[in-house]
């Protein structure tokens, strides 16, 4: 556990030491905050052209939960920009250990495999927390100025979803990031292949039925959309936690490969 842990300090330390760490979330931060108040203020003139409508044609305005709306439409721009945030945060994991030959040192050293790659990946999860917090205060603001009260299980559901979607993403950027000791090759493979899980269930529409559901299931930003319900399925979890799985096993394999080749 110590040494899990003396990995996780110095990551951590070496990604607030960074100014790229600080680019990211600036503009994460900016970017989701932009579309909030767009989203917030889309819904909030729908809301009152119905009601104004409802009274030039008589009757009571239709029921609108603008709060439901915005959270939904929200929790969805933000695990799309996540795609373009986390191959900025998983680029150096190893690929600058590799670059600045310290890697041996790492190896050699009385951690495990499993304890390198674990606090690797628990402080870029570390990051990914201390990216999205900030956006709280988003929802705080909701909470307080909507009448009535807006329900606070989607608003949990939907950072449970953005946190898994995160360890997802994160554990195959770090799986990336072994296999070369550029941090730019690094991001820019990790990007192409996120964008591919992203947008792989539009090549299922072309296909048979049979491939058609298989391309939808590994699909990781349709299992995003209940979460974002406010719907904790379990079949999101496992392709999530699956995920996380495979790409922390094939860094796994990664590492010892490359241990043998040197």
């Amino acid at each position: 556990m110590r040494n899990l842990l003396a990995v996780i300090d110095k990551e951590m330390k070496v990604y607030f030491a960074s100014p790229v760490a600080y680019g990211v979330l600036t503009v994460f931060l900016l970017v989701s905050g932009y579309f909030f108040y767009n989203i917030l203020s889309v819904f909030i003139q729908r809301s009152m052209m119905m009601a104004v409508q409802a009274q030039q044609f008589g009757g009571g305005a239709p029921a609108m939960d603008v709060p439901a709306l915005v959270e939904r439409n929200f929790f969805g721009i933000v695990s799309t920009i996540i795609l373009f945030m986390v191959p900025m945060i998983t680029m150096a994991t190893f690929a600058d250990e590799r670059r600045r030959a310290t890697i041996e040192l790492l190896l050699t050293s009385p951690l495990t495999h499993f304890q390198l790659i674990l606090g690797k990946f628990l402080a870029a999860m570390g990051f990914f927390v201390v990216m999205l917090l900030p956006t709280l205060v988003y929802h705080a603001f909701l909470y307080l100025y909507s009448s009535p009260k807006m329900a606070l299980g989607p608003v949990l559901s939907g950072y449970l979803g953005l946190l898994l979607l995160g360890a997802a993403l994160i554990s195959l950027g770090i799986f990336i990031s072994t296999l070369t000791e550029s941090q730019m090759v690094a991001a820019s493979v990790t990007f192409g292949v996120l964008l591919i899980l992203w947008v792989i269930d539009l090549s299922a529409q072309a296909a048979g039925p049979l491939v058609q559901e298989i391309l939808g299931y590994v699909s990781i930003l349709n299992h995003f959309d209940d979460f974002s319900k406010g719907v904790v399925d379990s079949s999101s979890l496992v392709v999530y936690l699956s995920f996380v799985f495979l790409g922390l096993f094939l860094t796994y394999r990664s590492i010892e490969s490359w241990r043998w080749r040197t």
